[in-house]
């Protein structure tokens, strides 16, 4: 598995590429060509141009939720791209409205026009891509510490109610080395998400996350969280995103915390 990341709030020094609060990730598996998550606008698009990336051949496009600086981008490859024979796989709840204070914050189509626009694979359910690649679908709450919180509304057949971003999923991917999880906000919690992970795959071990952490506060939650990964003795931990420097400095105090920033390129 081979891992680029086509779009994070950081960039490096000296490799120019485009940076923004946002995320999405280019991955090759086996004859597979992902794109998780599509960034907010077509940034994406540009770094990946600039890596060498030839978008037009994706085999897959998996969302990790509906809002838009995860889902913005699909308005830019829609324009760009022929996406008929792309398998898009998210979960049912990934394409309805979404608002915050500023507004509109969900994707920028509808479930009916993706559904002409890719092959759809709404799920809830975990959904295997191929052997040792999973999409882990629903995450259910297991750790109390972890407890959902709203995100702004989403509507329910024509009621606004608090959106407690239920579709938000990952990928996980088996290795030698145990299992790799790539997330995207983890607003369904980055434990519960490991916990997903090892019952869908079968497997302990943890070599490594990247992917949105959803922390941003130095508080009783985040003390549990360091206290679950420092008992995964995982070696490549990856949190960006939506994780505030006060947090990575904390969490770097007792475990082993890498920089991302776009461009970077993970091999397993």
């Amino acid at each position: 598995m081979k891992l680029r990341v086509l779009t994070d709030n950081n960039t490096y020094i000296d490799q120019y590429y485009l940076g923004e609060p946002a995320l999405s990730f280019y991955i090759e598996t086996g004859d597979n060509r992902i794109l998780f998550d599509t960034g907010y606008s077509d940034a994406f698009m540009y770094n990946a141009d600039k890596m060498g990336i030839d978008l037009g051949n994706l085999t897959h496009i998996v969302l990790s939720h509906g809002h838009n600086d995860h889902t913005g981008g699909l308005a830019y490859l829609k324009e760009n791209y022929n996406l008929k024979h792309v398998a898009l796989i998210a979960h049912p709840d990934c394409f309805g409205d979404k608002e915050a204070g500023e507004g509109s914050i969900g994707a920028p189509f509808t479930e009916e026009e993706m559904q002409n626009l890719c092959r759809m694979k709404l799920s809830r359910e975990p959904v295997w891509i191929e052997d040792g690649c999973v999409f882990l679908g629903e995450i259910p709450d297991r750790l109390a510490f972890e407890a959902r919180k709203p995100m702004g509304r989403r509507k329910v057949g024509g009621v606004w109610e608090g959106d407690y971003v239920m579709e938000d999923s990952a990928l996980a991917f088996t290795t030698s080395r145990g299992l790799f999880i790539v997330t995207g906000c983890s607003h369904s919690g980055i434990c519960n998400i490991v916990e997903q992970a090892r019952a869908v795959c079968t497997e302990i071990r943890v070599a490594g996350i990247i992917g949105g952490f959803h922390l941003f506060h130095v508080d009783e939650r985040l003390e549990d969280t360091i206290r679950y990964l420092r008992c995964l003795n995982a070696d490549m931990l990856y949190p960006c995103h939506c994780v505030s420097f006060d947090v990575k400095a904390k969490m770097n105090e007792t475990l082993p915390i890498c920089e991302v920033g776009t461009g970077l390129v993970l091999e397993l």
